[in-house]
């Protein structure tokens, strides 16, 4: 890892966030950057803290799944931590799959009204 510190501004910037979505992972202690004065600074750790929050996020976990596996990694180690992690990513691809499946079908079923409505209304 590096020495790398970012800003409050800069850490938003760096991962698309909001300011209120910066504090909130603060709030319940996701990150806990430095304080100085009334500035924050984020070191290494929250920064692979913030890419494992986002990526657990955009693959549809909650953020308290990602809690569970941020305390796991810092409580029992990495190799658990992929354990539990390979179990989640596993369902939750079933889940996805799942989903899929239904939105295709949907899909498929608003097309068919579409051509019907569009049919009905040439005729008129």
């Amino acid at each position: 890892m590096t020495n790398e510190r970012l800003s409050f501004k800069e850490m938003c910037a760096r991962f698309d966030v909001t300011p209120r979505t910066l504090r909130h992972y603060e709030y319940i202690e996701l990150l806990a950057p430095e304080r100085e004065g009334r500035s924050r600074f984020y070191g290494p750790r929250d920064i692979a803290r913030m890419t494992l929050i986002l990526r657990g996020r955009r693959f549809g976990f909650s953020l308290e799944e990602i809690r569970q596996w941020l305390e796991l990694r810092e409580e029992r180690g990495t190799q658990e931590q992929l354990r539990v992690a390979i179990d989640a990513a596993a369902r939750q691809m079933d889940l996805l799959k799942e989903q899929r499946e239904e939105l295709d079908v949907t899909i498929q079923d608003l097309e068919a009204l579409y051509q019907e409505m569009s049919r009905i209304l040439a005729k008129s």
